[in-house]
């Protein structure tokens, strides 16, 4: 997808001042990758456009859904040139204009039980950018790279900071960990949010926290949040590809959060059936029952 008209290019000079942090062998090894992306949307944009100006040479994307008004806050395909397109494809034009060799297979239609296996296709590493609400398509995604040994990032983005979980070949699962198996859409939302973010250090500064809404799958975000979490996406890809560098994996995370200058490792042994997770999940429940019977009240009116 070369553009005539731009200067010619060359991806050893494209990628020359990642050298000294990475060698040049390893700059090679890190072309030769492909890496898999669920979500073109606040985070998976953002993880995408990072991991191509690292040098990746292939990815397979996916994305349902085409860019609204509401993205523009934090979404790195959000443009008001981009409204009514779909994310997927638009985030793959933006890689090519910074690797007009990259290789990237896009999915408009999402992942589920049927393209699965071509999402997943040759992948090397897996990073979640789905909607935090996307819950069946993550057990989907995740169970199958357990099973296909692909090591797989989560880096949610929460208030002004983002918080880190890896999931490598021997270790906990997914499903070890969120313990979702049985649940309802109320009872994952509450087990996920507790899961990703056990130091909940974003807590103490949520001024509205009217604008939390499991109730209607809507919550507060930042783009300051978004692009923390692409750059530890990023830096952790960067580890588990070269094999480099220590690697945190669950029941072991960490959360970083700018706003209140802090970093915070986590331990969890058991994921979610850990004694404090389950003090934990079990306050979240009493909060979403209030809001819901507060949401019937307000619709009694």
């Amino acid at each position: 997808m070369n553009d005539s008209t731009a200067a010619p290019f060359s991806y050893s000079s494209a990628f020359s001042r990642n050298i000294g942090w990475v060698t040049r062998d390893e700059q090679a090894r890190l072309r030769a990758k492909r890496i898999a992306i669920a979500g073109m949307g606040g985070v998976g944009g953002a993880h995408l456009l990072t991991l191509t100006r690292l040098g990746i040479g292939a990815f397979n994307v996916s994305d349902f859904d085409t860019f609204d008004v509401v993205n523009l806050n934090r979404q790195a395909g959000a443009m008001l040139r981009t409204m009514g397109r779909p994310k997927a494809q638009v985030l793959a034009e933006m890689a090519e204009q910074i690797n007009p060799d990259v290789s990237i297979q896009v999915q408009n239609d999402g992942v589920h039980s049927g393209n699965v296996d071509r999402f997943l296709e040759g992948a090397d590493l897996y990073v979640d950018g789905l909607d935090f609400f996307a819950f069946e398509a993550r057990k989907l995604i995740f169970a199958e790279c357990e099973r296909r040994r692909i090591p797989a990032v989560t880096v949610a983005p929460l208030g002004m900071g983002a918080a880190l979980l890896n999931f490598v070949p021997g270790g906990m699962s997914f499903e070890r960990y969120f313990r979702w198996n049985g649940c309802d859409e109320d009872e994952m939302a509450i087990r996920f949010l507790v899961g990703l973010s056990p130091a909940m250090l974003q807590r103490s500064y949520l001024v509205d926290p009217g604008a939390v809404d499991l109730v209607a799958r809507r919550g507060p975000s930042t783009a300051m949040a978004c692009e923390l979490s692409a750059g530890i996406a990023a830096t952790e890809a960067l580890k588990l590809l070269l094999e480099r560098g220590k690697v945190l994996s669950a029941p072991r995370g960490m959360q970083f959060d700018a706003y209140r200058n802090r970093v915070r490792r986590t331990w969890r042994p058991g994921g979610n059936g850990n004694p404090i997770q389950r003090i934990a999940i079990g306050i979240a429940r009493r909060q979403l029952a209030a809001m819901r019977r507060a949401q019937r009240v307000a619709d009694a009116i």
